[in-house]
């Protein structure tokens, strides 16, 4: 299903392609052919049956798969479980040996710098530093309806923007901040190089919340979307996008910016939060409307 929920700010318009409906449900388990149940197992399995369906209830509130923790619930006498150390590299990729000193925390803490909020009217949304010059990338549909622009920098500071140019086709804008002083660009990545199964972060502003740091993988690749004006194809990530995220980058292990958060697929006309299906659009395509926006 898609939907549009304008009234969110920092999600693209729609918001994510729509959907067929699920498989069937399987099929009923045969019935019972034994002497029918006393009443003791009857409330047995009138409980189980209520757990059961709490469960479903919970799962579908929160808009996704409730996950069983693998690991043997400690019985007495038995040693807690100890925390493994945090891996000092992150995983091998296409390209190579990926991920930076300290794995992804270390990626985090590479990125957040390039990273700021936008305001923007009444919306608001995320994007990074592309330049030495000032200059910002975002989604178009963040900017949309305002006439004054403002950035957070990642330590606090608030600077007036200027828009550079927007291209609604490709749902990008730039941004540019007079003081430059202290910007940070992100390194950009190949989104060519992206193979399903990357670990991947979303970092942004949801909901308001600057500097939030989510983690995923890459779902799928090309994933046709309608995104801002047209159809595209798009890197799908599993990484929690949420309103507010829009315009922030998707990195990969290594810290390059290999796409642009722009969309999310909801299950509620209303807009619920991410159900683990996010859209970004690929950096290869992104960072030559961005170029073309400045150079015009």
């Amino acid at each position: 299903m898609v939907t549009s929920h304008d009234r969110l700010p920092g999600l693209g318009r729609p918001r994510g392609p729509g959907f067929a409906p699920g498989d069937p449900p399987p099929a009923a388990p045969p019935k019972e052919t034994g002497p029918p149940p006393g009443p003791a197992a009857t409330a047995r399995r009138a409980g189980a049956g209520h757990v059961l369906v709490a469960a479903a209830l919970v799962a579908v509130v929160t808009g996704g798969v409730a996950g069983v923790a693998g690991a043997r619930l400690a019985g007495a006498g038995e040693a807690a479980p100890v925390a493994l150390p945090r891996s000092t590299a992150g995983p091998s990729g296409p390209s190579g040996p990926a991920g930076v000193a300290g794995g992804l925390s270390g990626t985090a803490a590479k990125v957040l710098p390039s990273v700021v909020s936008v305001e923007s009217g009444r919306g608001s949304g995320s994007g990074f530093v592309i330049d030495g010059a000032g200059h910002l990338l975002t989604n178009a549909h963040v900017l949309a309806g305002g006439t004054s622009v403002t950035v957070v920098l990642s330590d606090g500071r608030r600077l007036p923007a200027t828009v550079v140019g927007t291209d609604e086709a490709y749902d990008l804008a730039v941004l540019r901040v007079d003081d430059a002083q202290g910007l940070v660009p992100a390194e950009l990545g190949r989104s060519a190089d992206v193979a399903v199964g990357d670990q991947v972060l979303a970092i942004g502003s949801p909901l308001g919340l600057a500097g939030t740091v989510t983690g995923g993988i890459v779902s799928a690749l090309d994933r046709q979307v309608r995104l801002g004006g047209s159809g595209q194809t798009a890197l799908q990530t599993d990484a929690s996008i949420n309103p507010g995220n829009s315009g922030g980058p998707l990195v990969n292990a290594r810290g390059e910016v290999i796409g642009v958060n722009t969309a999310i697929a909801t299950l509620s006309r209303r807009g619920a939060g991410s159900i683990g299906i996010g859209f970004a659009i690929p950096i290869d395509r992104a960072a030559p409307v961005a170029e073309r926006i400045i150079r015009e």
